[in-house]
């Protein structure tokens, strides 16, 4: 029987959207308007938080929407002024 370990999780399942933070919340998590018209909201990636990148009020910014919730979801990236 064999393990492996150190695999990292699946992260290709999700819809990418973009959208623009219109509320920041306790906890690093954000309210995201898409493009849509729709609110999602959502937490700030791993990446991100490493290389401290700052996310603001009326950031344009990349979602990963999960499958599962439509209404939860991921910032993958924040794009540049």
């Amino acid at each position: 029987m064999s393990v492996t370990r150190g695999t990292a999780k699946n992260t290709g399942g999700g819809v990418h959207a973009e959208g623009t933070v219109v509320e920041c919340l306790r906890s690093a998590m954000f309210t995201v308007e898409l493009d849509n018209g729709h609110r999602v909201l959502a937490h700030v990636s791993g990446k991100i938080r490493k290389n401290y990148i700052k996310i603001l009020l009326a950031d344009r910014v990349q979602v990963e929407i999960t499958p599962y919730d439509l209404t939860r979801g991921r910032i993958v990236f924040r794009h540049r002024a």
